[in-house]
């Protein structure tokens, strides 16, 4: 009678244990790389580098093979990601920079009615914390620990310096700033954000987490440590080799980030995403979008396609893959359906992702997505994609047989530009004004990037 009364209440709370445990929610860390050209990883077919760790979270879970951000740049990338909204919804159309004649510098940030997802899973229980770069204001309303963060560790501006700061110094040599320690000196800065992350997941390993891991490698100034460049010696290119140098690094911490889930035990119910911000500014940092055309701060692809994966153990098979187009925007709901979070009444442009990566859904995730950034605008429907310029007649490729952008096909289809231009015109209509501007010399200097040559093949191994 004893024994039968055992097994049954055996039966009770280990069943109920098992059954918290499998509610229990996920783990999420967000791992943002910065200026990372399309075709620099060993994934995505690099015959220069080997980025084992970063291809590691592609090969353990789903790799998106048509992943998009919502802008080229930065600030305004950044803004839609972390609120699950077009930020031009919301007035984010420009980078953010030194405020400009007749604007208001108040409003130089991510609005403060916009919600972020770290203030979404905080509210859930969840503790919350950003290592690195932010670059969405720094006055006082913007700062991360006003925008759900519970931790920050990094700077407010949009880079810094590899190597070092100073204590009264501006720009990329700000000091670093956090609310839980005093920051060490640097040594690194990609290392030294990779041990902070490392440190995050250790001290919070007992309690559901969110980290943002904000990467500034390989944005510039380009700067790499003697040991890595050694392992590109073979690289003529000085540019490119120290690129190659830095994102090297990058990939080492993003295998620390990695090994630390493993040692503590959370791999398995940890949702771990890698994206860049944009694509690479070939311009500027010798990186490669290829085999896509453009670069940052355009919205051909180069400029919008970036490298995109998810792992999440406990419910995405390994080595998935998924060709349809999605969005950086399609975070947020990720993020707050895996977390349990209602989010129904909540305006999000994105779209949960879970449904479509293990085949629930068949249809597109999307049935368009627009963009629009200073002089550009942009929609994708389908395989067609339109963009909009201010000096020229509008630019029409078909993706499926020109994934390059190289034949501008309006002419041919005007019946497609012209419905194409009108659904365009009509949600461009319906957004409000920018908040804030950056200067005027930039327009130029985009719509020029429109008309150079880029590498739309991979390079030779030097």
């Amino acid at each position: 009678m004893n024994k039968t009364i055992g097994i049954f209440l055996f039966l009770i709370f280990g069943l109920g244990f098992f059954s918290v445990a499998q509610e229990q929610k996920p783990n999420i860390i967000l791992i943002l790389a910065d200026d990372l050209g399309y075709a620099d990883l060993s994934l995505t077919g690099s015959n220069q580098i080997q980025t084992p760790n970063i291809d590691a979270i592609a090969k353990s879970g789903v790799q998106f093979t048509q992943g998009y951000v919502s802008a080229p740049v930065c600030s305004p990338s950044r803004a839609g990601l972390l609120t699950g909204r077009n930020q031009v919804t919301f007035g984010y159309d420009n980078n953010l920079a030194e405020n400009q004649k007749g604007f208001d510098p108040a409003f130089a940030g991510l609005p403060v009615d916009q919600k972020t997802m770290a203030d979404r899973l905080k509210e859930a229980g969840y503790v919350t914390g950003l290592v690195g770069k932010w670059h969405l204001g720094s006055q006082e309303q913007f700062h991360p620990l006003n925008r759900g963060f519970d931790e920050f560790w990094g700077y407010l501006g949009g880079g810094h310096h590899y190597f070092k700061s100073e204590p009264e110094g501006k720009g990329y040599l700000t000091p670093l700033i956090s609310n839980y320690k005093k920051p060490q000196a640097i040594t690194y800065l990609t290392d030294d954000k990779g041990d902070e992350c490392v440190d995050f997941i250790r001290r919070h390993s007992d309690e559901p987490f969110f980290l943002y891991a904000s990467f500034n490698a390989p944005h510039a100034p380009l700067q790499a440590t003697e040991e890595d460049l050694a392992l590109f010696a073979h690289i003529q290119d000085p540019d490119r080799r120290t690129y190659l140098a830095m994102v090297h690094r990058l990939d080492q911490n993003v295998g620390k980030i990695l090994n630390a889930l493993e040692s503590e035990g959370l791999e398995e119910n940890t949702i771990v995403v890698f994206l860049s911000d944009n694509g690479g500014p070939v311009d500027s940092n010798a990186s490669l979008n290829a085999p896509y055309n453009g670069q940052k701060g355009i919205l051909l692809e180069g400029g919008l396609r970036v490298p995109f994966m998810i792992k999440w153990p406990a419910k995405i098979p390994a080595n998935s893959r998924f060709d349809q187009a999605i969005s950086s925007l399609d975070l947020m709901p990720t993020f707050l359906e895996a977390a349990g979070i209602n989010f129904e009444t909540e305006k999000l442009d994105g779209k949960n992702l879970m449904p479509y990566v293990l085949g629930e859904k068949s249809e597109a995730p999307h049935p368009s997505l627009t963009w629009r950034f200073t002089i550009s605008a942009g929609i994708l429907e389908d395989n067609w994609k339109l963009i909009r310029l201010p000096d020229r007649l509008p630019l029409l490729f078909d993706l499926s047989r020109d994934p390059s952008e190289l034949n501008n096909l309006a002419n041919e289809y005007p019946e497609i530009t012209q419905e194409l231009l009108k659904k365009l015109g009509d949600w461009d209509l319906a957004l409000p004004h920018p908040v804030f501007l950056e200067g005027a010399e930039w327009k130029a200097r985009q719509r020029d990037l429109y008309d150079k040559t880029y590498l739309l093949t991979q390079p030779i191994n030097n």
